[in-house]
């Protein structure tokens, strides 16, 4: 299920210096999806958007993303 690779995904970010950079570097959705990829995650956009509940943390993505993924 895609929903655990993103919190897998997100988990690996809070325990990996160098991916939790990368991710907070990113500006746009489709970068972190490129990030994702790159570190063996699999998942499309959309399972990322509500009613899906955040898998990631305000303190993990950058404010644009925050904006985008995250119910502020």
């Amino acid at each position: 299920m895609a929903i655990k690779d993103i919190k897998a995904f997100a988990d690996k970010a809070k325990s990996d210096p160098v991916v939790k950079e990368k991710l907070l570097a990113c500006q746009k959705v489709r970068e972190l999806l490129t990030l994702a990829k790159e570190t063996g995650f699999d998942f499309i956009e959309d399972e990322m958007y509500p009613p899906n509940e955040p898998q990631f943390t305000a303190d993990q993505l950058s404010e644009r993303l925050v904006k985008a993924l995250l119910r502020v």
